[in-house]
């Protein structure tokens, strides 16, 4: 015999006896889809945008699955069913975050709200983000900041609309997300009629973009922990590298918070957040440590920023191959607002169809398709025994666009949320997430989105540039971004004319 088919003949076996011993000897574990090979599991599987990758594997082999990723076991679900009871039921024992290399080197060694696994520290880091920053309170307290930078984009808008009236969007809804943040954590405005801070704004973009970007990328030493000594550090490096230059950006922001502070006492509800948390480090040093701080205020800026970004430039995509529903909704504003005046948050009550075009976005394009925790103990799912340690992945891309959950989901319709504005659908939607790790920013995404994209209706007509629909490619990124930036042609309104003929 020679030493090829010996060879073949050990793989055969090999895949045999890992697969019986891996799934046959685990009968009470959810289905797992067959191969599992040796050593890989099913990393053969994982291919870019990863939740169309696991949504195919869903649609072939159910809405449940048990994954081998090398040495992690891992639980894909992609049913409002399965999804409702991981985050009911099991709440707690699902509300840790798998500890994957970015969360140590991108989350300051996962200390940070968003890679903290659930306990004490995580419920602090919650408490103050919720409190100190989104709570009604504070947004509502804070609710001038937001009005100000929309007036400052639709100003920008018109200056372009008035020239040649084409506009890239993109980084248009980033600079606003971006100046709101800082603004509400900082109370620092990157982008403006003074153009200051624009280098350190470039840097900070490039940084998030990065960011978002490595973390979607598949880390093999994560599932192989063996691969980083065999020439498989290329991408731990980056994240090395990018960790060194989030943190020197975020100590230089702190320091010149420090060096900026009034040792005058305000009211409280007038303070940013930054100092807040250094009012806090000045009394509980040993807690609130630089670290804290500069984790707690990466987390909130970049995903703030980029997320609702995102989603303005998908919703307003959608809007452009649509525009029977842009018309539906600039006649809404029309009847509800008037031509003497802005668009205002409060307002944003009384526009059903508008709130109904943002959950329909949200529901082909949500902010965060692919969601990651990690069980802590045993627990049953499904009937299922799932046990401790077990990543779980929620599929809400795959959720949210199944036939079986929706009517040709597909198609852009607003109108399926008629009635449903403000309702979730029980775990048919849920671009936010849900349970203990629920997005804590949501109320905030919500009004900063239908402010801003009810503001540009408003103002502006709009179209394509040209005959052909709007590219909807997705890009590389774990918040779904669009490949290719939006740009649309625009044309003033008689609201818009108005407000800048009295400025």
């Amino acid at each position: 015999m020679n030493m090829e088919a010996l060879y073949l003949i050990i793989s055969i076996i090999a895949i045999v006896f890992v697969t019986k011993f891996t799934i046959f000897n685990n009968k009470n574990l959810p289905p797992s889809p067959f191969p599992c090979l040796p050593i890989i599991g099913h990393l053969y599987l994982v291919k870019s945008p990863l939740y169309r990758a696991l949504g195919k594997l869903s649609n072939r082999h159910g809405p449940m699955l048990m994954l081998r990723f090398g040495t992690r076991r891992a639980l894909l679900v992609s049913s409002p069913a399965a999804v409702e009871e991981c985050l009911t039921t099991n709440d707690v024992t699902f509300a840790n975050r798998p500890h994957l290399l970015a969360g140590k080197h991108l989350g300051y060694d996962y200390t940070t709200l968003s890679w903290s696994s659930y306990g004490d520290q995580w419920r602090n880091l919650r408490r103050i983000a919720s409190l100190e920053l989104l709570s009604a309170h504070r947004l509502q307290t804070l609710s001038s900041i937001r009005s100000e930078e929309v007036l400052l984009l639709a100003k920008k808008v018109y200056g372009r609309a008035v020239t040649d009236g084409v506009v890239e969007m993109k980084s248009m809804f980033f600079e606003l997300m971006l100046n709101v943040m800082m603004m509400m954590i900082a109370g620092k405005r990157y982008y403006g009629d003074s153009g200051a801070d624009v280098e350190e704004a470039r840097r900070f973009k490039e940084i998030v973009m990065e960011t978002f970007v490595l973390m979607e990328t598949t880390n093999v030493s994560d599932y192989l922990p063996w691969w980083k000594w065999v020439g498989g550090r290329g991408l731990e490096r980056k994240m090395v590298a990018l960790g060194v230059k989030r943190s020197v950006f975020m100590q230089g922001l702190l320091e010149e918070h420090k060096r900026k502070m009034v040792v005058i006492k305000k009211k409280e509800d007038k303070s940013n957040l930054m100092e807040v948390l250094l009012k806090l480090q000045q009394t509980e040093p040993e807690y609130y440590t630089n670290e804290v701080i500069k984790g707690l205020m990466q987390v909130l800026l970049s995903a703030g920023t980029d997320t609702s970004s995102g989603t303005m430039e998908w919703m307003l995509s959608l809007l452009l191959n649509n525009p029977e529903a842009l018309k539906k909704a600039q006649a809404e504003i029309d009847n509800n607002v008037g031509e003497d005046r802005l668009v205002n948050e409060s307002d944003i009550a009384s526009l059903p169809y508008l709130r109904c075009i943002i959950n329909e976005t949200m529901r082909m394009y949500p902010p965060g398709p692919l969601v990651f925790h990690e069980s802590s103990k045993d627990c049953k799912v499904g009937g299922y025994h799932i046990p401790g340690g077990t990543m779980l992945l929620m599929n809400l891309w795959a959720m949210q666009n199944d036939p079986k959950n929706w009517d040709d989901p597909k198609k852009f319709k607003p109108e399926r949320f008629i009635g449903l504005e403000d309702s979730r659908d029980g775990y048919k939607l849920m671009p936010f997430g849900s349970g203990r790790r629920r997005c804590p920013a949501e109320n905030l995404a919500m009004r900063m989105i239908g402010l801003t994209l009810g503001t540009l209706i408003q103002c502006f007509e709009w179209e394509r540039t040209s005959e052909e629909m709007v590219d909807m490619t997705e890009g590389k990124g774990l918040t779904m971004p669009k490949a290719k930036p939006l740009v649309a042609k625009c044309q003033p309104r008689v609201m818009i004319t108005k407000l800048m003929s009295q400025m």
